[in-house]
């Protein structure tokens, strides 16, 4: 039986269990605030990153290289999965606990919906009831788009990154849609595991962000580990069959189809605002259905925040959620100037194998910019200075300095090397303190560690624009 308005009034009312809201509710709530955090789903304690996001993906990418060549595929996917669902579990409980066992805070577990500013109607399995509040953060996430293709939302076949990661059961063939960040690590992850693994990607070649000498290393890099990348692709059609789907797509004006076992939709991910009730709220929203912002996360009400992808910025962005906690709670605790124009040189990493971690700006970028550059860059075979490359054998990959050829300031770098999403945290250090790229370069580092091939790599400057 359906218990019907009970109400509960907070200080803070915290709707999804993110990175950033449940930093600031444990804070709030060690303070003696009355906090109350709602997440829709028993599945999600702690948020994206340890159910569905960072923490399983990585766990795959980390079982998958382990499966030696006798060892039986669909076996080791199956238990690789049942060892990171354990995994995902344990974090699943701690994040839970970690947040009910303060006193003043309450987790509950239903849907949430606005229907004024200040109130929200949350249904429970056990009960509806209203929860009140004078301050409220949504921190609702994202989730996967499923592009719009004749054929495709219907189809059995079809599986988000979510669905995929919770099966036991390995596609012996895979098609991934899409040629991003999430597309690019899932066809590493599965390949790696023994699928076949075919992308379809729109442009005309991966990582467009990135400078074109980067992308073609990376591409080389996963076509060599039996990736088929088909470019310049515009699917049309799926369809289902008995025994798999057929993916039909144009390419260079012809028609051509692939059967396969399952289909990845990898073409982003869109906020999670539906059924959230923001009107109700006064809460503005773009046509994407993204939740407009201020520099302190205020959102169009004042009283209102938003944390994390829910605004509508790039996907699986755990540590820009964390610092929209330290934003948020300078607001609530402190004086209120910290804001995110000083988020500045903030890295990034896709983790393929080896991964690929960039900041700052591109070589192309740079000189649009006006600067005056030069180009520091050695493949990491050829770094003499970073024996552990060879010591994990992993030798594939190159790393690249763009530098101020008048002031020595390191403009960005991108790493695709082991250890990548690790060093690239020291190269944004030095950049968001001014050290010089001739300061890291003479800079003393452990041996034998990835992070002294900077003492290589800096050294050689391959390219200097004199115009």
């Amino acid at each position: 039986m359906v218990t019907v308005n009970r109400s509960l009034h907070a200080d803070i009312l915290v709707i999804g269990f993110g990175k950033g809201g449940k930093t600031v509710a444990a804070k709030m709530g060690r303070l003696g605030k009355r906090v109350v955090l709602v997440e829709q789903s028993d599945r999600m304690y702690g948020g994206t990153c340890p159910n569905v996001g960072c923490v399983p993906t990585k766990g795959l990418v980390h079982r998958s290289h382990k499966r030696r060549p006798d060892d039986p595929a669909q076996d080791w996917y199956q238990e690789s999965v049942r060892e990171v669902q354990a995994i995902r579990e344990m974090m699943r409980r701690g994040n839970f606990d970690a947040l009910n066992s303060i006193e003043t805070v309450t987790v509950l577990t239903g849907r949430s919906t606005f229907t004024d500013p200040h109130s929200v109607s949350v249904m429970t399995a056990d009960e509806q009831l209203t929860v009140t509040a004078d301050t409220i953060l949504i921190n609702t996430g994202s989730e996967p788009a499923i592009p719009d293709i004749p054929g495709l939302a219907g189809s059995k076949r079809v599986l988000t990154s979510t669905d995929l990661i919770e099966t036991t059961i390995l596609p012996a063939r895979l098609a991934i849609l899409g040629g991003g960040y999430l597309g690019i690590e899932f066809a590493s992850i599965y390949r790696a595991f023994g699928s076949q693994v075919t992308m379809f990607v729109r442009a005309a070649r991966l990582l467009g962000r990135d400078d074109d000498d980067i992308a073609a290393v990376a591409e080389s890099i996963l076509a060599g580990d039996g990736i088929e990348i088909v470019t310049g692709a515009q699917v049309t059609q799926v369809r289902d069959g008995d025994s798999g789907a057929t993916v039909v797509y144009d390419k260079d004006g012809q028609q051509h189809s692939v059967e396969v076992d399952a289909i990845l939709a990898a073409a982003g991910r869109v906020p999670a605002t539906r059924d959230l009730g923001l009107d109700a709220a006064g809460v503005r929203t773009t046509e994407a259905g993204a939740i407009e912002v201020d520099e302190y996360l205020r959102t169009s009400q004042p009283h209102i925040y938003a944390l994390g992808d829910v605004k509508g910025e790039a996907a699986f962005t755990t540590y820009l959620s964390l610092d929209d906690s330290r934003i948020v709670l300078d607001q609530l605790t402190g004086e209120g100037r910290r804001t995110t124009t000083d988020r500045v040189v903030v890295p990034r990493t896709l983790f393929m194998t080896p991964p690929l971690a960039t900041v700052g700006m591109t070589e192309r970028e740079a000189r649009q910019a006006g600067h005056r550059v030069k180009i520091a860059s050695q493949p990491v075979a050829e770094i003499v200075a970073m024996p552990r490359a060879y010591a994990v054998e992993e030798t594939r990959g190159v790393m690249k300095f763009v530098i101020d050829a008048e002031t020595d300031e390191i403009l960005g770098a991108a790493l695709l090397s082991v250890d990548a999403q690790e060093i690239i945290n020291t190269v944004a250090l030095a950049m968001r303190h001014g050290i010089k790229a001739a300061e890291l370069r003479d800079a003393v580092y452990t041996h034998p560690s990835s992070t002294e091939a900077f003492n290589d790599v800096l050294a050689t400057i391959v390219r200097v624009d004199e115009s």
